[in-house]
């Protein structure tokens, strides 16, 4: 296992930045389910927004992680879906530091709300350019090394 590599041996991986700046995005999602759902007409704990927005991204984190382990596994039994995805990614980077970016990436954008806007625009392109023109998942980690 190494610090940063390849995602099946290392304990970061060029999905790290993803993870980062998906946390910020994600907590604008948080933000406006709890404003309008959760927090309504209430009067707010200092500290506990903060906490639901990170109980929040923790569990669509741990959430997508069990999806893309199903993904990277092949039980899907779809062979490009499986390829795309280059392995079963290491068990540090799935539990601890792929989330523990997502929340760093959520504490972030919460301090501060003007990284939202550009943030959407980094993640959505990197998604889009990951997905749709790269040819698998650790391509871009490849043509670096």
């Amino acid at each position: 296992m190494t610090l940063f590599g390849l995602k099946t041996v290392a304990w970061f991986d060029i999905w790290s930045i993803e993870h980062f700046l998906s946390g910020i995005t994600v907590l604008f999602v948080a933000r406006y389910i709890s404003h309008r759902f959760v927090f309504t007409n209430k009067q707010i704990e200092e500290g506990l927004e903060l906490k639901f927005y990170i109980s929040y991204i923790l569990c669509l984190c741990y959430m997508w992680e069990a999806v893309e382990f199903y993904l990277e596994a092949g039980y899907t039994n779809i062979d490009a879906i499986t390829y795309w995805f280059q392995g079963v990614e290491f068990w540090g980077n799935r539990l601890i530091t792929d989330p523990l970016l997502s929340v760093i990436g959520a504490i972030i954008g919460f301090r501060f709300p003007l990284l939202a806007w550009p943030t959407r625009i980094l993640c959505v392109s990197w998604l889009l350019i990951h997905v749709f023109y790269f040819p698998h998942s650790m391509y871009l980690h490849e043509i670096l090394n």
